[in-house]
Parts: structure tokens; C-alpha cells; sequence
């Protein structure tokens, strides 16, 4: 036999392996979803909030309440819930309590890096909002489109309604 025509295993060996390296490598070059710029300088607190954890901290910064730590606490209460890490990115919302009545949800971080992300969520948050104060509560229905955004959301109001004592 020609030593030209013999089968070349090794080639074979090498040649995959390259094609194997190659895809890796292309597929870590794609560039994922990168973290959201922190959000602008969240709202002035009420007054009426003394000691309250409204400050925009890492995790749960609603922990310290003002009251006396039952369900029906009087006045005005501003708590920031956990950030979530979904996805695309974290999603972080803030409740404001008064008189044992959600009364406010803001979301203070959620995705917003690329103009598919702004769409959804121009959308998808006001409706989560007003879901969540007919619900008075974390129990509220996923936005279609949105559903890593939605499940953030209703994961870190859950914190901020339980760090509030509702």
C-alpha cells in the first residue's frame, strides 16, 4: 500500500480538536448581559420614617423598622426589599408602608443595559406596580414578556413586605 493512501488517524484527532477549540473559543466571545449601572439616587424618605432602612444598601437594607415591630405599625415606613440576581440582571424594589397599607412600589434596580431590556421594562414594571397595590402584597401575576423581570420582582417585594411587617 502507497504510504500516501493510509488512513490518518491522528489527523482526524487534530483536525477535531481544533474544531472543538475553535467553537469554545467563539462561544466565549459572545458577550452576555453585563450588570445595570446602579439606579439614580433613590427618593427622599418621609420624615416620618425615622431608623428606617431606606437607604440603598447591599441585600436587605429594610431591616431596622420603626414601630414596634407588629403588623399594625402606624405612620410611614419606606423599606427596600433584596436585590434579586435574574437573568438578565438584578431586580431591586422599595414599598412604602403607612398605616399597615402598601401605598407605594418603586422598583430602584432592575435591567435596563440594551434597548430590549428599557422596552420590557417600560412596560412590565408599571403593571407589576399596580398589580402589587391592588394585591396589597407579593401576590401578583407574571407580565408576559417579562417573566425573569416579574419573578425578581415579586421575589424582592416579598422581602421588603416582610422587612416591613406586612
Amino acid at each position: 500500500m502507497h504510504p500516501l493512501r493510509k488512513s490518518r488517524p491522528l489527523r482526524r484527532v487534530v483536525l477535531a480538536s481544533a474544531g472543538t477549540v475553535s467553537a469554545f473559543v467563539l462561544l466565549l466571545s459572545l458577550k452576555p448581559h453585563g450588570l445595570p449601572e446602579p439606579a439614580a439616587a433613590p427618593a427622599p424618605v418621609p420624615s416620618s420614617s425615622v431608623g428606617a432602612g431606606a437607604s440603598g444598601g447591599s441585600g436587605s437594607s429594610g431591616s431596622g423598622s420603626t414601630g414596634s415591630g407588629g403588623g399594625s405599625v402606624s405612620g410611614t415606613r419606606t423599606v427596600t426589599g433584596e436585590s434579586v440576581q435574574t437573568r438578565w440582571g438584578p431586580v431591586q424594589v422599595r414599598v412604602t408602608v403607612a398605616d399597615g397599607r402598601l401605598t407605594d412600589v418603586t422598583a430602584v434596580t432592575y435591567p435596563q443595559d440594551n434597548p430590549r431590556d428599557q422596552q420590557i421594562n417600560s412596560y412590565a414594571l408599571p403593571e407589576l406596580r399596580s398589580e402589587a397595590l391592588r394585591a396589597q402584597g407579593a401576590d401578583i401575576d407574571t407580565v408576559s414578556g417579562a417573566t425573569y423581570t416579574s419573578d425578581g420582582y415579586r421575589e424582592s417585594l416579598q422581602s421588603a413586605l416582610d422587612a416591613a411587617g406586612l
